[in-house]
C-alpha cells in the first residue's frame, strides 16, 4: 500500500510540473499566434506525441463508435473549449488571475461530484479544498493584478469548470473500461485536433515569423504540458477519481513560483512562502482516503474478467 501511496504521489507531483508551466508558454506563444492557433498547436503537437507513444509502446487507439464518440465529448471538455478559452483569457488577464481562477477547478470538480453522487463532502475534504484556494489566493494576490478584464475572467472561470466537467465525464465513461490509458489520452488529442481545425479559418492571419523562444513554448506547450500531462491525467483520473485528480490545480502556483524563484531570480516573500504552505497542508487534506465507496488505485493493473471487476482496470 506505501508503495501506491508513492506512485500516486510521485504521478501528482509529475502533474503538478509539467502543468506549472503551462501559462508562462501560452503567454509566449501568444506573442507570435492568435489564440486559436495557439490551441491547435498544442492539440497537434499533443497527439503526435501520444500516437508515437502508443506506437513505441504497441498499443493501438481504440476501436468502434460509441468510445470514440465518448472520447469526442472528453476532447470538447477538457481541451478543445478550456485551451481555446484560456489562451483567449490571458490576452486580458495577468497570469496570477488567471492561476488563481484556474485553481477554482477542484471546487468545480466538488461540487460536480456532490450533484452527481459521485463524492461524498467529507469534512476533511472540503475543509482541504478550502485551504488550497485561500493558499492559492495569498500566494498570487490577485489584489495587486494591474491588467483584468471582465471578459477575460469569465473565460477562464467557464474553463476551469470545464475541466473539472471533463474529469468527471472521463471518470465515467472512460477509464476503467479496459482500455490503455496511452490510448485513451492519445485518441482524445486527434479529437481534439480536429474539433479546432475549423476554428483556424476565423482564428487569425498567419503568423509573421515565429523566433526560436516563441518556437520553443509552442513546442514545450504542445508536447509536455499537454501530450503529456493528459496521459498523466487519464492515468490520475484512472487510480483517484475526478476531484483528486483536480486537486492538482491547486500546486500549479507552487511550481510557478518555485521556477521562477530558482530560474528567473524573482522575489520569495513571507506571503508566498506561507501561501505554498496552505496550499500543501490544504492537497493534503483534499487527498487523504475516506471511508466509504472511492476508486482503488488501478492505472496500473490489466484487466481482471469477472464479476467482481466490472470492466476491469485500466492499463498504462
Amino acid at each position: 500500500m506505501s508503495g501506491d501511496r508513492s506512485w500516486a504521489r510521485a504521478r501528482i507531483g509529475a502533474l503538478a510540473l509539467v502543468w506549472g508551466s503551462t501559462f508562462l508558454w501560452i503567454e509566449v506563444a501568444l506573442g507570435a499566434l492568435s489564440p486559436v492557433q495557439v490551441t491547435f498547436s498544442r492539440c497537434v503537437l499533443g497527439a503526435v506525441t501520444l500516437l508515437a507513444a502508443c506506437l513505441g509502446s504497441g498499443r493501438r487507439l481504440p476501436g468502434g463508435r460509441g468510445v470514440w464518440g465518448r472520447v469526442t465529448v472528453a476532447a470538447f471538455l477538457c481541451n478543445a473549449l478550456p485551451f481555446t478559452l484560456f489562451s483567449f483569457g490571458q490576452q486580458s488577464i495577468d497570469s496570477g488571475v488567471a492561476g488563481v481562477l484556474n485553481a477554482t477547478t477542484p471546487l468545480w470538480s466538488l461540487l460536480i461530484g456532490v450533484g452527481t453522487g459521485t463524492e461524498r463532502p467529507h469534512p476533511s475534504r472540503l475543509t482541504g479544498l478550502a485551504l488550497g484556494f485561500a493558499g492559492v489566493v495569498l500566494i498570487l494576490a490577485p489584489w495587486q493584478a494591474t491588467r483584468a478584464s471582465g471578459w477575460g475572467v469569465a473565460a477562464v472561470v467557464v474553463a476551469a469548470a470545464s475541466y473539472a466537467a471533463g474529469f468527471a465525464y472521463m471518470s465515467r465513461f472512460l477509464v476503467g473500461r479496459g482500455v490503455p490509458t496511452v490510448s485513451l489520452s492519445a485518441a482524445q488529442l486527434v479529437a481534439a485536433t480536429v474539433l479546432t481545425a475549423p476554428a483556424l479559418a476565423v482564428g487569425g492571419p498567419a503568423p509573421d515569423g515565429v523566433d526560436l523562444k516563441e518556437l520553443l513554448a509552442v513546442v514545450l506547450l504542445g508536447v509536455v504540458s499537454t501530450g503529456l500531462s493528459f496521459h498523466l491525467t487519464y492515468r490520475t483520473v484512472a487510480a483517484e477519481g475526478a476531484t483528486s485528480t483536480a486537486t492538482v490545480g491547486y500546486l500549479l502556483p507552487v511550481v510557478s513560483v518555485a521556477l521562477g524563484v530558482v530560474l528567473l531570480g524573482e522575489d520569495f516573500g513571507l506571503r508566498t512562502a506561507l501561501g505554498m504552505a496552505v496550499v500543501l497542508a490544504g492537497v493534503g487534506l483534499a487527498r487523504r482516503r475516506v471511508p466509504g465507496p472511492g476508486r482503488a488505485d488501478t492505472a496500473d493493473e490489466e484487466p481482471t474478467p469477472g464479476p467482481s471487476r466490472q470492466g476491469g482496470g485500466v492499463r498504462p
